[in-house]
């Protein structure tokens, strides 16, 4: 039995469970939601609706002491408690349920797990059914009558939202019957969709002991069909008219259903063509079951056929039709398909019967006929199964008795052997192509849709399956041509036996010119090789290695183009070992037509790869590259791309005049180009505002007025049919830090609250007023101003951080609040940290996360002058910048400081009011300031020959490097920049 964690390890994530994030809602209030469910789920919801099931309150009923069949038990419990015991290390729970849903058994899983699911009802006596718990992995496995992985919000029931499960049906073997359920139970957060192969590993486990039990199951229905026989001799009269199907036979509760029919006929046609199998059972409607009996039969002129005689216990009796002595009454035996035929009347004659006509699909309709039974005769013992499968019996009129049949009939089904089988077989080749176009496909991963063909054909038509494929098609690329200079990567691996497979996943294989593979991709074509010991050319890929192979049982091949569009991607190769019967023609077909189907998955796949992969290129491009050089905060960030695709998340660090820096945050809604460049839009947007020094409300005012003129396509060449051509929402966060005054003041449209971790460790999140998302306008925004104390970690980030489709956006700011309650660490651990408990391996939303660590500029950087508004001080304000200027060690720079902060304060005397304030700052640059009253803005013009003034601002400029203004609520600052040698440590 495989362990969870070896399952994993071939297993990949549930890929894509559709966005549940409101779906659930959605439907309760009568909204489609077929894009965000899956289809599995998608119905069970609708029979749960259907069936009157809340899912706010269940009434989950309770049986007492629900029993198994003896010889299921047998058969489980090895099985059982070799799973327990691989499950010893994991909170797993695992759940024996009978076929109605109802748990007999429950096994391991830690006491908090036991405790959560005692608590739900989910316990053995407790009714698991759909139409009790909604859907689950018992009862949703039961109704679709296949295996089912169901994870959190998929639940239909709120109660069981907080688990993960797999269910499989388990079958028996010779009837088909689901005989019980069995199911994976754990936690939301550790559920892994590896749960659902290990359950149906497990299943099929059970099923095969099931198998082992077929003598002593053959002799069981041998002993029902002898009871059922008993019965039926003193059962009553009845109607001697004929009854088409659907009338009824006798009573209402007699009847037998054009489902019976159907079901009877299915399990006849199975039983005709499996010479192995001589008896079966068949459950119908109304609680009753018929018993089946194969037995070969020979006609008057030496035909000879095979008879499925079926007796229902209690029910009607009905005649069977002998074979006929003229060759045409034979052809109904040599049809391509079993029918499901009854006499015109009630007698028993050994001459053809009259022609029924003939139904569109060309079978003779079905027409039951009742009898009444005749009086008793002598008990004659029934055959045993090996007499019935062996020896032909003649006709009840060639040897004058009923061939030990008992005379009160039967229901009869005709046909030959060989025409069995391949009817079965054409069934088994529908119902595998049915299942490849359900589970070829499900994501848009080349990788994992190559094992999904591996999946889908082992064992069913194969025992080995390997994929090649190309490395450009793995990277979304067009290939190249193909053939024996083109190395493959075997992406895929299917095995009933891990030592069959030469090559590993993952190994590149250059397959040699005289391989099938190589002739498969030059020509376009198929190959066949039904013995592969004669094929010289399979084997001199690699004699050693090929010569084992065939020693340890592969002996077939079908190897086949994974052709899509007109362009061969790969090569598929299906081998066989365990299976006795060699590769033929009609495998071919078969082969092809899985082929087709997975091509098709796989070219899609690879387009949207190439389309990811552009997407992706052009969000990194108009992300930020690198940290841009600042000395207020350390910074680290993270950005993560979505599984289904990029998005628009990003985020800033802008250093700002006067030393401080800008952090931004930031979330376009919806994936893909678009919504990356829309993104690239807005960021350039809000690089645009902060070269104007705007305040945090202002900024977002004009980028919310910004989005809403693109939204309504002014400024913008739109296609009106373009169905994103608007932005449709976007969130912002925006802080400013100031080094000097440790300030930071925030403000935010629709964005979630920052988190600020004190330096002690202590996690608080900022009571910022929310603010509309942009584009909506009429709303102004509000900001905070928090004093932080160096060393205090500014955490911002975008939603799908905290909040995803299985977890709740309270659930998400608990954990992140848990993780950043952790004093000293560094912005990078915080990181690493945050990411490690939050985000899952593929996440379903993409991340921006930024840290921030704030850093002082200290007094001893810091020089400040409060000046009255009189000329005369302008010498005194030289004077003192001189010695501020030799006091740090920048003497090189005193003369040129100098006549900048003269010309500055200058100017403030001269053209504003009130009291001026000369600042100095020692950064990575040396920063000069003045501030005073006026919001008038000076502005930068060349002086001409004759003019007796205006050259002052024009010096300034050409003495630094950066200059500008920014207005505050009492005026305004002039400042400029001059570098630094080195940067201030």
């Amino acid at each position: 039995m495989p362990s969870v964690r070896e399952v994993s390890a071939v297993s990949v994530a549930w890929d894509d469970i559709g966005g549940l994030v409101d779906a659930h809602e959605r439907f309760l209030a009568g909204a489609r939601v077929d894009a965000d469910v899956r289809v599995s789920v998608l119905e069970s919801w609708k029979r749960c609706r259907s069936d009157g099931v809340q899912p706010h309150r269940l009434l989950v009923p309770y049986t007492a002491a629900p029993a198994l069949d003896e010889r299921l038990l047998r058969a489980a419990d090895p099985v059982l408690k070799e799973l327990t015991a691989s499950l010893a290390n994991v909170s797993m729970a695992i759940a024996f349920c009978d076929a109605r849903a109802h748990m007999v058994q429950r096994h391991g899983g830690d006491r908090k797990l036991r405790e959560r699911l005692d608590a739900v009802n989910f316990a053995p006596g407790f009714d698991a059914s759909e139409r009790a718990a909604g859907t689950n992995g018992v009862g949703t496995a039961l109704a679709g009558r296949s295996p089912i992985y169901v994870v959190g919000r998929e639940h239909f029931a709120d109660c069981l939202q907080p688990f993960a499960c797999a269910g499989s049906p388990i079958r028996d073997p010779l009837s088909g019957r689901i005989e019980a359920v069995l199911d994976l139970t754990c936690l939301r957060e550790d559920g892994d969709p590896a749960m659902l192969r290990l359950v149906r590993q497990a299943a099929r486990d059970i099923e095969g002991r099931l198998l082992e039990q077929a003598t002593e199951r053959e002799r069981a229905l041998l002993a029902a069909y002898r009871r059922a026989c008993r019965e039926t001799d003193g059962a009553p009269d009845w109607p001697r008219q004929p009854q088409h199907v659907g009338d009824g036979l006798g009573s209402a509760g007699d009847s037998l259903t054009p489902v019976d029919l159907a079901v009877l006929r299915e399990k006849a046609e199975e039983l005709i063509a499996s010479p192995q199998r001589t008896l079966d059972e068949v459950a119908l409607s109304g609680g009753r079951v018929a018993t089946l009996l194969r037995r070969q039969v020979r006609g008057a002129a030496g035909e000879t056929g095979v008879v499925v005689e079926a007796r229902v216990a209690g029910g009607p009796h009905l005649r069977h039709v002998e074979l006929a002595p003229p060759a045409e009454s034979l052809a109904p035996l040599q049809a391509a398909v079993p029918t499901l035929i009854a006499p015109p009347a009630p007698s028993i004659t050994p001459s053809a019967p009259p022609r029924a006509p003939v139904e569109p699909d060309g079978t003779p309709p079905v027409v039951l006929r009742a009898v009444a039974p005749p009086p008793p005769a002598p008990a004659t013992a029934p055959p045993t199964p090996s007499e019935a499968a062996t020896q032909p019996c003649t006709p009840p009129e060639a040897n004058g008795d009923d061939g030990g049949m008992g005379a009160e009939g039967w229901l009869l089904l005709v046909g030959e052997p060989g025409v069995g089988r391949l009817a079965v077989l054409a069934r088994k080749r529908l119902e595998l192509l049915h299942d490849a176009s359900v589970r070829i496909g499900t994501t848009l991963d080349v990788t994992r849709t190559a094992e999904e063909l591996a999946e889908v054909t082992v064992p069913r038509f194969a025992d080995l399956v390997v994929v090649d494929l190309p490395d450009s098609v793995l990277l979304g690329e067009e290939p190249g041509p193909l053939g024996s200079q083109s190395p493959l990567r075997r992406v895929a691996l299917g095995s009933v036996r891990e030592e069959l497979h030469v090559y590993g996943i993952g190994d590149l294989v250059q397959y040699v010119p005289s391989t099938p593979q190589v002739r498969c991709l030059e020509t376009g074509q198929s190959v066949l090789e039904p013995v592969l010991s004669e094929a010289d050319g399979w084997i001199a890929q690699d004699p050693a290695r090929f010569g084992r192979a065939l020693t340890k049982g592969i002996h077939s091949l079908i190897t086949v183009p994974l052709r899509a569009r007109g362009t061969i991607l790969g090569v598929v190769s299906f081998y066989r070992s365990e299976k006795p019967t060699p590769f033929e023609d009609d495998d071919l077909s078969l082969a092809q037509e899985l082929a087709a189907r997975a091509a098709i998955a796989i070219d899609n796949a690879r387009r949207y790869t190439r389309e990811h992969n552009t997407a992706l290129a052009l969000q990194r491009s108009l992300l930020p590259r690198g940290r841009p050089e600042q000395d207020a905060v350390e910074v680290a960030y993270r950005y993560l791309p979505a599984q289904a695709g990029v998005g628009g998340d990003w985020f800033d660090v802008i250093p700002l005049s006067g030393a401080r820096v800008a952090l931004v945050v930031g979330d376009v809604v919806g994936h893909g180009l678009h919504a990356a460049a829309t993104m690239g839009r807005l960021r350039t947007a809000v690089h645009n505002f902060c070269s104007l020094d705007l305040s945090p409300d202002e900024l977002l005012t004009h980028l919310d007025d910004l989005v809403g003129r693109l939204d309504r396509g002014e400024g913008w060449a739109v296609e009106p049919t373009y169905p994103d051509a608007g932005i449709v929402g976007a969130t912002c966060l925006y802080a400013v830090y100031d080094p000097v005054s440790r300030r930071c003041t925030l403000t935010r449209a629709g964005h979630p609250a920052p988190a600020v971790v004190g330096p002690d460790g202590s996690v608080d999140f900022v009571d910022l007023p929310s603010g509309p998302p942009l584009g909506l306008g009429g709303t102004p925004f509000e900001t905070v101003e928090l004093e932080l104390a160096e060393g205090t970690q500014l955490v911002l980030y975008t939603d799908g951080l905290i909040e995803d489709r299985i977890r709740d956006i309270d659930t998400g700011l608990d954990k992140l609040r848990a993780v950043l309650a952790c004093p000293g660490r560094a912005p990078e651990d915080t990181c690493e940290a945050v990411l490690d408990a939050l985000l899952p391996s593929r996440p379903s939303d993409d991340v921006a996360l930024l840290v921030a660590r704030t850093h002082a500029l200290g007094p001893e950087r810091v020089a400040e002058w409060e000046l009255p508004s009189d000329p005369a001080v302008v010498s005194r304000a030289r004077e003192a910048v001189t010695a501020q200027m030799s006091a740090w060690g920048l003497d090189e720079l005193g003369y040129t400081t100098e006549l900048v902060a003269s010309e500055l304060v200058t100017n403030a005397i001269r053209h504003a009011a009130g009291p001026v304030q000369l600042r100095l700052l020692r950064d990575r640059a040396l920063i000069c300031e003045v501030s005073d009253s006026s919001s008038t803005s000076p502005r930068l013009r060349r002086a001409r020959t004759e003019d007796e003034g205006g050259r002052g601002l024009f010096l300034v400029a050409q003495l630094t490097e950066r200059w500008g203004t920014r207005y505050t609520t009492d005026g305004k600052i002039i400042w400029t920049e001059q570098p630094l040698e080195q940067p201030a440590s």
